[in-house]
């Protein structure tokens, strides 16, 4: 086996050219998004967990139909803030369109933000007052927030980067002769 045919196949330091990161935390780059959009979709995807979970407690209902509404959309919402998170501090957002990206959570956000807040209040009306439903609703309601906020937050930087866009005012050039001499 000393004939050279098998060459060493491991490396001596792998580690020495990723620098300090390793394993997973090699893969997720958080520094994406900024803080307090990093901290809303944190928020949105722990709220809408919780809901999800406080739901899922429920062993009865008598008018079932705000809790199944309740349960899909919290799903649902649970979903889609882990698959945007994922996007944004994943190698993902580097292989798709970044304004597509951010295009999409900019919608996604504010639907599932109206969309969970009119859940919200749906089971409020016709949940049977169980400690569970109540804080299925609470972690709901805390959700729509997230949600909202993170949108509006979105819409106000959207809105800054149009008029940093813009240019400078109308300013009117004075013409130094009049076009209709005779």
């Amino acid at each position: 086996m000393e004939n050279g045919v098998y060459a060493p196949t491991t490396e001596e330091h792998p580690a020495a050219g990723r620098g300090s990161r390793s394993g997973l935390a090699a893969f997720f780059h958080p520094e994406r998004l900024r803080l307090p959009h990093l901290v809303l979709k944190g928020l949105q995807l722990l709220f809408s967990l919780l809901a999800f979970i406080c739901e899922e407690v429920v062993s009865q209902c008598t008018m079932c139909g705000g809790l199944y509404f309740f349960e899909f959309i919290s799903c649902s919402a649970f979903l889609l803030s882990l698959l945007i998170l994922i996007v944004y501090c994943t190698r993902v957002y580097e292989r798709v369109d970044a304004e597509a990206v951010k295009l999409s959570d900019f919608y996604i956000t504010l639907c599932t933000g109206l969309v969970f807040l009119l859940a919200s209040i749906i089971f409020t009306a016709t949940h049977d007052r169980t400690s569970a439903e109540h804080a299925a609703v609470v972690f709901g309601f805390l959700a729509s927030i997230a949600f909202l906020v993170d949108f509006v937050l979105m819409f106000l930087d959207r809105r800054r980067q149009g008029e940093q866009r813009k240019p400078e005012g109308n300013t009117r050039v004075e013409a130094a002769q009049p076009l209709n001499v005779a």
